[in-house]
Formats: structure tokens, sequence, C-alpha cells
């Protein structure tokens, strides 16, 4: 088992490491799926169902998507 690690940015992001991108074949602009158990999370390459979920989900949230929620929700 190997452990790489990357830093968050104020923004919450991070840089996927390199050997993480290798093992899962990840290209730039690919979706990527987190699953989360008991306290572990799991990355992984989203799959189509995961794909057709998340587009299900924007519908149902839209009355969440406005510039007053982005301002008001930005910093978490």
């Amino acid at each position: 088992m190997t452990t790489d690690t990357a830093r968050l940015t104020t923004k919450y992001q991070a840089t996927i490491p390199a050997r993480v991108r290798q093992a899962l074949d990840l290209k730039a602009g690919e979706v990527i799926a987190f699953e989360i158990e008991n306290g572990v999370v799991r990355l992984r390459k989203a799959t189509p169902i995961d794909l057709a979920f998340s587009g299900a989900l924007e519908d149902i949230l839209e009355e969440w998507n406005s510039k007053a929620d982005d301002e008001a929700y930005r910093d978490l």
C-alpha cells in the first residue's frame, strides 16, 4: 500500500497526485466520485450511473441555484 498527500487551498481544492491519477486512469475534465462510509472516503472515477444520478438531482435542487445562494454559502 502506498500513501500520497495533497494540500487543500483556501477554496478547499486539491491536486490529485500523479500516482492516483495513473491508478484511476484519470484525464483532465473527467468526473470523480467520492464514497463516504464510517469516516472513510474512497475516490474513484465516476460511472455513467453516478452522472445520471447527479444530473437528476440538479433539477430537484434548482431552487437553491441563485447568485444569492452562491454568495451566502461560498465559504463553506
